[in-house]
């Protein structure tokens, strides 16, 4: 997705169907205007038709609720989004950044097929409450951000490597004196890189894999290799003993 799903236009009919064919056409019901955090009933089916219209496509395979409208009750987006499903619009239905109990209840009306959320060596909230739900209910978890927003590829030491207007100046994370402290992280994960000459990108990614959560991904089949992460490279994940050693020490706990 592009800044609300600015990107819709541009792509190509082939790129349009080959998303739609994988089942990696996710949309959001954001799309319809820079307002529409009221993500209520009224404003859903104009924003999927509106989707299916820039898509060129005839159904959205998989379509968050992106993010859930505190003003309007999950019970009744859902119950929109199910229409849509049984009118064969949308296949699936995904929701963003939504709590346990939200789950549960959007879950008993429609099956929910993902959950989006923030996960990664540097964001392990999941953990304690999403996660465990998501796996209760057979639910899949799709975790953004899993290199943390660029910080665990190794190359962000200092502001100074962000430009001027780069919006990760104002996270919390990055700013006052935050990024500086929170080096030890990543450079547990470059120690593990440099180890087995891999990235700490891959060491990462390979953490996150690690986890064993339902993903997205993992139903559908793979025809080929996970790309190296430049030419050259042909390790892609590192063993998983070295992913529990990053565990290990970085827990939360």
């Amino acid at each position: 997705m592009g800044k609300w799903n600015l990107s819709e236009p541009v792509l190509t009919p082939a790129r349009a169907a080959t998303a739609r064919t994988l089942s990696f056409a996710a949309t959001s019901s954001a799309s319809i205007s820079a307002a529409a955090w009221r993500i209520n009933p009224a404003n859903i089916r104009p924003a999927v038709e509106g989707s299916l219209k820039r898509l060129g496509t005839d159904y959205i395979d998989l379509y968050y609720q992106h993010r859930v409208d505190p003003g309007t009750p999950i019970e009744e987006t859902v119950g929109a989004l199910a229409e849509l499903v049984a009118e064969g619009k949308i296949r699936h239905i995904g929701l963003s950044e939504a709590g346990p109990a939200t789950i549960r209840r959007a879950h008993a009306v429609h099956p929910v097929t993902a959950v989006q959320t923030e996960h990664s060596l540097w964001t392990r909230d999941p953990e304690a409450e999403i996660l465990p739900v998501l796996r209760e209910l057979g639910i899949g978890f799709v975790p953004y951000s899993p290199l943390g927003r660029g910080f665990l590829t190794g190359s962000i030491r200092s502001l100074n490597d962000l430009d001027a207007d780069d919006w990760r100046r104002t996270n919390h994370r990055f700013a006052d004196g935050n990024l500086e402290r929170n080096l030890r992280i990543v450079d547990e994960v470059r120690a593990v890189a440099a180890e087995i000459d891999t990235t700490p990108a891959q060491v990462a990614l390979a953490w996150l894999l690690a986890q064993g959560h339902r993903r997205l991904t993992e139903d559908a089949p793979s025809r080929t290799p996970p790309p190296a992460a430049h030419p050259g490279r042909t390790r892609a994940a590192p063993p998983v003993d070295r992913t529990s050693r990053v565990r290990t020490d970085l827990s939360i706990g």
